[in-house]
């Protein structure tokens, strides 16, 4: 039963609203929220959870004073804590009230899967913790509260990888309360975006729908759609996205001062230098598409979803907490 519940909740089946998510998680996201840099650092997640099981009391209280480390007190000064203990209620309060406007403008099936990834931070291996490391100082030194940062996410065919990785960071960026941070997807080949792609997108409820439009060929002479994306509410247009397969290069795209995000291996090696962009980053995700016919087709493309998702979702998560640190004033957000 646990088990087919956590495939479920992977592959964007089971709402989390289906019951309380319980006083570990929120005492996690209140760690997350009110946590110093080493609390956010992704690598740091699996000693941040065991000293949240050794700090969370019975009734659901957490000692602070056993998260040496983990907790800013300067960013809890204003919480009511006694004895070095805060309660569960204050907990929830906390968490509630820092949840940033722009979150809640996300659909809410695509909001309950974003609070399901960020449970699972210790997922991300090390060469992507540290590539979305160089993403962060990016962020964080570039950013303005209201002034749009753009990123494009680069693959071969711009099908699959980049539109996945671009949805997941457009939702990642709204989740936390930097809704400017615009993420975009482009290829080196073009062809067309994977009927897939569009599964495991409308699976954790990002609605996916074609607009009977249809852009240039590449030379597969694939048909290329293109596919209005809206990760946010119905009739909001800032959290919506036209997708078609295109080159990076496209005039669709920013075309100078974005960082470019290299999630395939082929791209990656094609373009050592990428036209425009103000940072490269590496970080080669494997294809989906080997499983594409096969019996863990559907769960594979889940799994790079969810991936690419926690990835962007962390790298928000540490830009904003950096950010804040340096006196700017996101959305406020956990």
């Amino acid at each position: 039963m646990y088990l087919s519940l956590i495939a479920a909740l992977a592959m964007g089946a089971v709402s989390s609203s289906d019951s309380d998510t319980g006083p570990f998680v929120r005492s996690l996201w209140f760690v997350q929220r009110y946590g110093t840099a080493a609390a956010t650092d992704p690598g740091n997640d699996q000693r941040v959870k065991g000293a949240l099981a050794k700090a969370l009391s019975k009734d659901g209280g957490l000692a602070v004073s056993k998260l040496e480390g983990f907790i800013d007190s300067d960013a809890i000064k204003h919480l009511p804590v006694a004895d070095g203990r805060i309660s569960a209620a204050k907990i929830k309060q906390a968490v509630d009230a820092a949840v940033p406007e722009s979150r809640t403008r996300l659909r809410p099936k695509v909001r309950e899967h974003a609070d399901f990834l960020t449970t699972s931070f210790d997922m991300i291996d090390e060469p992507h913790r540290l590539a979305g490391g160089t993403l962060v100082d990016w962020i964080a030194k570039n950013y303005r509260p209201g002034q749009r940062l753009d990123v494009i996410v680069v693959c071969t065919g711009n099908t699959r990888r980049s539109i996945l990785g671009a949805t997941m960071g457009n939702i990642a960026a709204a989740y936390y309360g930097m809704p400017e941070i615009r993420f975009h997807s482009g290829g080196t080949a073009p062809t067309a975006c994977n009927p897939r792609t569009v599964v495991a997108l409308k699976a954790i409820g990002v609605e996916v729908e074609p607009t009977g439009k249809e852009e240039t060929r590449g030379e597969s002479q694939t048909a290329n759609p293109v596919y209005r994306i809206r990760w946010g509410k119905p009739d909001d247009a800032a959290y919506e996205a036209l997708e078609f397969s295109k080159h990076y290069t496209d005039p669709a795209n920013p075309q100078r001062g974005f960082a470019a995000l290299m999630v395939c291996g082929e791209a990656d090696a094609e373009c050592p230098l990428v036209k425009g962009a103000a940072l490269r980053v590496s970080m080669p995700y494997l294809d989906p598409k080997s499983y594409d016919g096969g019996a863990y087709e559907g769960a594979k493309y889940a799994e790079r979803r969810d991936d690419m998702g926690r990835l962007m979702l962390a790298v928000m998560m540490q830009a904003r907490q950096r950010i804040t640190s340096l006196g700017a004033q996101p959305q406020r957000s956990r």
